[in-house]
């Protein structure tokens, strides 16, 4: 890595030089334009709209428009600004990690010990630590003051630069401002989804499938030229997007739990109709329930006893009936064999 700002933290009045370096990455596909007709690569000019001329990057000032009038800053006057010129990152307060939003937070940065001694800057680390707090920091880079977040990872330091409270949008959407009720059956079930995905984050598990597949393109591309088949490279179609059609809510949450389960949900509509009773079936059939008279035990017992009664009766039944035909067989068969002796 190489550090692309050095400075110091002040932390009251001890001063930890550092040394800042991205502490994230890029990983896409680099991809450019090109022409369409013959492969030409795109090229864009700085060109002037007054004289028309391309010009350099070096000739090139900052300008701020207000009222129909432009006023022009030159790089030496932007760096005239005391915040650009500053080097330090200024602790100005420790608070509780949970009380930042992580909505504010942009980029990452390490900071590296930039002394003989990093005394200081374990100091600092060991401060946050047995404090469990974190540092709001406030620092120039690039042409633009910040607010941040120094935590700690993996015994290092990290800057993590903060969006300032105005940059961040409010949202209001009248469709949460409706009323909308959700049964206990469905926040069950819900819970109940939620609980069968539940795990611990792990990052490396997961693969950004977009580059994996543009990756995949590019090598078939090379290797196949303009007779590339897409549908041959990547296989069956990606299905369509969602339709946005209404769903029942309760069938949703039911199927999403047989395919965590493992019934899939095939299996799930199978069973649906007959073994499932319906959210707005089950409150009417418990209620029915309740109010069905119970059985005594006796009753119970009697019932039982009458039920064993009828079907001992309904087998022999059965077993007389099953005999008759076969006697009337062996009946039919021995004039048979008497005919067959006298002969």
């Amino acid at each position: 890595m190489r550090a692309i700002w050095k400075g110091a933290i002040a932390f009251g009045l001890v001063n930890v030089p550092v040394k800042v370096y991205s502490a994230t990455e890029d990983h896409d596909i680099g991809l450019h334009q090109v022409h369409g007709a013959d492969g030409g690569r795109i090229r864009y000019q700085r060109r002037c709209e007054v004289c028309g001329e391309i010009v350099d990057y070096a000739d090139i000032d900052k300008a701020y428009e207000e009222d129909g009038r432009t006023v022009v800053l030159t790089r030496d006057e932007l760096k005239s600004i005391p915040a650009e010129s500053s080097h330090e990152i200024e602790v100005v307060q420790f608070v509780p990690s949970e009380q930042l939003d992580p909505m504010m937070f942009e980029k990452s940065y390490y900071l590296e010990p930039d002394s003989k001694s990093p005394k200081a800057y374990v100091l600092l680390r060991r401060a946050l630590e047995d404090t469990d707090r974190v540092a709001v920091v406030q620092f120039a880079l690039r042409e633009k003051t910040r607010l941040g977040a120094l935590r700690i990872r993996d015994d290092v330091l990290v800057l993590q630069s903060l969006l300032w409270s105005d940059e961040v949008r409010e949202a209001a959407f009248p469709a949460l401002e409706t009323t909308v009720r959700i049964s206990a059956q469905e926040r069950e079930m819900s819970a109940a989804l939620v609980d069968s995905m539940a795990g611990d984050f792990d990052p490396g598990q997961f693969t950004d499938d977009y580059q994996v597949q543009l990756r995949k393109l590019i090598d078939a591309k090379i290797e196949q030229g303009e007779s590339l088949d897409t549908e041959q490279t990547f296989g069956a179609e990606a299905a369509e997007a969602g339709s946005g059609e209404v769903i029942d809510l309760m069938e949703a949450l039911k199927r999403s739990l047989e395919k965590k389960r493992g019934g899939g949900a095939g299996d799930a509509s199978k069973g649906d109709a007959s073994k499932t009773d319906s959210a707005e079936d089950a409150p009417a059939k418990a209620t029915r329930a309740k109010a069905a008279p119970a059985r005594s035990t006796a009753a119970t017992r009697s019932t039982a006893a009458k039920g064993a009664g009828s079907k001992a009766t309904a087998t022999k039944t059965a077993s007389k009936t099953a005999t008759k035909p076969a006697a009337k067989e062996t009946a039919a068969k021995e004039p048979a064999k008497s005919r067959r002796k006298q002969a």
